[in-house]
């Protein structure tokens, strides 16, 4: 397993945001966590990169406990991750930002011949310049996404963490998105968590699905069971009236 978290809560004062939540994410595939908004999967997700501590549960990442740990702490063991809102350094270039990145995910142990390099395979990758010129005045939300997706490519995961890469697009920069994570886990070989509460383009990409509803797991499996899943509809799509 890539990824196994077990019995993961988190508590605000008195209220449960994540109650005992436990996956498996095996090497090599891509997890949907889906759920309305206040479901908890943001809270699951930032849990699992470090940017929140939980309140109890263990997260191992391929068998070792990152639990707890600092962001950058699990960044350098191997977990990247993409913000649901893009915030690049305005005044670098497109390269300079990836760099950076680069630079994070290295533990300072790079140069900068080698974050230069992944700086430039990355942008590739996303189809994004990595010419020094290139800058991000004038970005879309699609190309901002993709930057942002090249700052996480750049830090070297296994894991890659993905929070709402489809938010803000339109239908036709779906597509593109999706098929660009999966041609990453295809290509580069990397294990995904796709965090998302647009449906129908993820699940014609994910392998399997897991569906919380106000901090707790109601499903799994996967996505063609999860469309005919009582519980699911009735969390997405309201009670059927009798």
């Amino acid at each position: 397993m890539m990824l196994t978290v077990e019995g993961l809560s988190k508590r605000f004062g008195g209220f449960l945001a994540v109650n005992q939540v436990s996956f498996e994410v095996r090497e090599g595939e891509i997890l949907g966590l889906i759920g309305p908004n206040g479901s908890g999967k943001s809270t699951t997700f930032n849990l699992i990169a470090g940017n929140l501590r939980p309140t109890s549960g263990s997260v191992r990442l391929q068998g070792k406990e990152i639990a707890g740990l600092p962001a950058y702490a699990i960044c350098h063991k191997g977990v990247g991750r993409t913000f649901q809102i893009p915030r690049p350094f305005r005044k670098l270039s497109l390269l300079e930002n990836v760099m950076l990145a680069a630079y994070y995910g290295g533990a300072g142990n790079i140069g900068r011949a080698e974050a230069l390099r992944s700086a430039g395979e990355a942008l590739d990758m996303v189809g994004l310049p990595s010419d020094a010129t290139a800058r991000t005045d004038g970005l879309g939300a699609a190309a901002l996404k993709k930057l942002e997706l090249a700052r996480a490519l750049a830090t070297k995961p296994r894991l890659l963490l993905a929070d709402e890469s489809l938010g803000g697009l339109d239908s036709t920069e779906m597509e593109r998105a999706a098929e660009l994570l999966n041609n990453i886990r295809t290509r580069m070989g990397i294990t995904i968590v796709w965090v998302e509460h647009i449906m129908g383009v993820l699940m014609r990409i994910v392998d399997r699905v897991i569906v919380l509803d106000h901090g707790e797991k109601i499903f799994e499996g996967v996505p063609g069971q999860a469309a005919v899943d009582p519980r699911v509809t009735e969390v997405y799509l309201g009670k059927k009236k009798t």
